[in-house]
C-alpha cells in the first residue's frame, strides 16, 4: 500500500484553484497538471507499506494533538526549485504556526515504526502542475504575474486524513483510510 498524510481542501478553495488553472493551461504545454479535486495538504509521503502495518499506523496518528484547530491561507505562486529549472508549479500556504508543529508530531509519530522522516525541512503548499520540460516553464511565469498577489481561499480545520494513493496510467487514486480528528483541550 502506498500511504500518505493530508489535510483536505475545501470545495471554495478547490474550485477557485480551478479557476485559476484553467487560465493557466493555454501558457504552456510543458505541465502535467493538478487536477484539483485530488489536490491537498501532504503532512507526511509514507510511501510503500505493508497492509499488516496499517493498524499500528492508525494508532500512531491517533496520539497526534493541538489545542487549536489549523487556520491556512492560499496565496503566491512558485516553483521548484527555481524559476530558472522549474520542475513544480505550486501556490504557497500561510499557516499558524501549528500546521508545522502538527507535520512535526506526524512525522515523530511515524519515525517510532521506523518509517523514514523527511531529509527536507516541511514547506507547506499545493502542487498546481509538473513540468515535462523544466525549460518551458518560461510563458507560464510571465502569466502568473496577474496573479501573484491573489488569495485563492481559507482553510480552518481540526482533522487530517491517512489516504491510499493508486498509481495508473491515468494518474493517482486516492482512497481515504482514516480521518484523525487533531484538536484536543489541555
Amino acid at each position: 500500500m502506498r500511504l500518505f498524510v493530508a489535510i483536505d481542501l475545501t470545495p471554495e478553495v478547490r474550485a477557485a484553484l480551478g479557476e485559476l488553472l484553467d487560465k493557466l493551461r493555454p501558457a504552456t504545454d510543458a505541465v502535467r497538471w493538478v487536477n484539483p479535486e485530488a489536490m491537498h495538504v501532504t503532512l507526511k509521503f509514507i510511501g510503500d507499506t505493508p497492509a499488516e502495518e496499517l493498524g499500528l499506523i492508525r494508532a500512531r496518528l491517533a496520539a497526534v494533538h493541538t489545542n487549536a484547530s489549523v487556520e491556512m491561507r492560499f496565496r503566491r505562486l512558485g516553483f521548484f526549485p527555481n524559476e530558472r529549472q522549474p520542475r513544480v508549479f505550486w501556490v504557497g500556504i500561510e499557516a499558524t504556526e501549528n500546521l508545522a508543529e502538527l507535520a512535526a508530531q506526524v512525522e515523530a509519530e511515524l519515525a517510532a515504526l521506523a518509517i523514514a522522516r523527511e531529509a527536507r525541512p516541511f514547506a507547506p503548499h499545493l502542487t498546481l502542475g509538473r513540468f515535462r520540460e523544466p525549460d518551458r516553464g518560461r510563458h507560464l511565469q510571465e502569466r502568473i504575474q496577474e496573479f501573484a498577489e491573489r488569495e485563492f481561499g481559507r482553510v480552518t480545520t481540526s482533522e487530517f486524513f491517512l489516504y491510499q494513493s493508486q498509481l495508473s496510467a491515468r494518474g493517482a487514486h486516492y482512497t481515504r483510510l482514516a480521518r484523525f480528528e487533531f484538536v484536543r483541550a489541555s
